[in-house]
């Protein structure tokens, strides 16, 4: 089996420096500074900010930490996995379905083979797969795709495969439908200017790019995934789970209730390569000003620290792990990921 990590890139100082002098938050100024970069996503989806959020609090205690991070925006999670196994990102925001395929060699991953240096952190927020559609195209449910122009998602990213998933979970070829392959932020532009009917993204609610979309000229519904083949997608599939899109954060949709669908969760990964010490650190900040944290973004609200110990499939990196042993969160983990 093949696996794509290189030797752990650092930016401003040698590792051995790095190892030598701690990354111990409390410690005082520091003279020198280790750089880290988070891949994201696109600006207008969830994992931007996400990406974000988790920068500026390790910014706000560079001073103590020895540490500054910058976020890229990439094309999604497959980006980010690669990029993470090679070393060009020291973390990455990437959907709990890639994280497990990529653990176990599939999709993307069938020909490299299973990327065993992944190392999980922690999960961030629940994330909806939501199907937008123009009220004038007359599509009310998954199976009205049929023949319609399409954006099912960008090569690369995660919601390429949800839309895949959706529409073989529904009996829908791909060659059923008329398919684009843009990015999510073209998708609402596309959609009011009727060159596309719908479009699939996977994102945390509320997100810009949906209340684009529910906001323009061309009046929108959100259609649901439901019924007895979500309920076997789920089965089938662990990363997998039922979800909901809140309809109170698009009042200009054309739905009146809460749109039952399926999801994922977001989580931040590492790779094996990367020191112990900062993992530790980025994990201690998060959870140490946990209420904080949840404030940066409305998608955050429904986390807890038990919640962001779930949806992963990688083995929990060594320095993650010292944090939750210390603070009793251990528990929450799923013991196959202890290791």
């Amino acid at each position: 089996m093949k696996n794509s990590i290189r030797p752990f890139r650092t930016v401003t100082v040698p590792l051995l420096l790095l190892l030598l002098t701690g990354l111990v938050p409390g410690c005082g100024a520091r003279t020198d500074t280790t750089f880290l970069t988070i891949g994201t996503g696109a600006v207008t989806g969830l994992y931007y900010p996400t990406g974000g959020a988790i920068a500026r609090m390790v910014n706000a205690r560079s001073d103590s930490l020895g540490l500054k991070a910058t976020v890229e925006s990439t094309a999604g999670s497959v980006y980010n996995v690669n990029a993470v196994m090679s070393g060009d990102l020291e973390f990455g925001v990437v959907q709990s379905d890639r994280q497990y395929q990529a653990w176990h060699g599939l999709a993307e991953w069938s020909e490299a083979g299973p990327q065993t240096g992944l190392r999980s952190v922690f999960s961030i927020h629940p994330e909806s797969v939501t199907l937008i559609a123009a009220v004038e195209s007359g599509i009310t449910r998954i199976e009205d795709l049929r023949g319609r122009r399409v954006n099912i998602g960008n090569p690369g990213s995660g919601p390429l495969g949800n839309a895949r998933d959706a529409l073989a979970a529904f009996g829908i070829g791909e060659d059923e439908i008329r398919p684009e392959y843009v990015k999510a932020v073209e998708a609402p532009g596309l959609l009011q200017d009727e060159r596309i009917d719908a479009f699939f993204y996977t994102v945390g609610h509320p997100n810009g790019n949906i209340k684009e979309a529910t906001s323009g000229r061309i009046k929108v519904r959100i259609i649901p995934l439901t019924g007895p083949a979500v309920d076997e997608l789920v089965a089938e599939r662990p990363y997998y789970t039922r979800a909901i899109v809140p309809i109170e954060h698009y009042p200009n949709a054309e739905n009146s209730e809460d749109v039952p669908s399926f999801g994922v969760r977001g989580t931040f990964l590492t790779s094996a390569e990367v020191p112990e010490d900062l993992v530790y650190a980025v994990t201690r900040v998060i959870f140490e000003n946990f209420e904080e944290f949840r404030g940066l973004h409305p998608a955050y609200a429904v986390l807890t620290p038990e919640s962001m110990l779930t949806g992963l499939t990688a083995p929990v990196h060594p320095g993650a792990l010292r944090y939750y042993r210390e603070n009793d969160l251990v528990r929450y983990l799923d013991p196959d990921l202890i290791r």
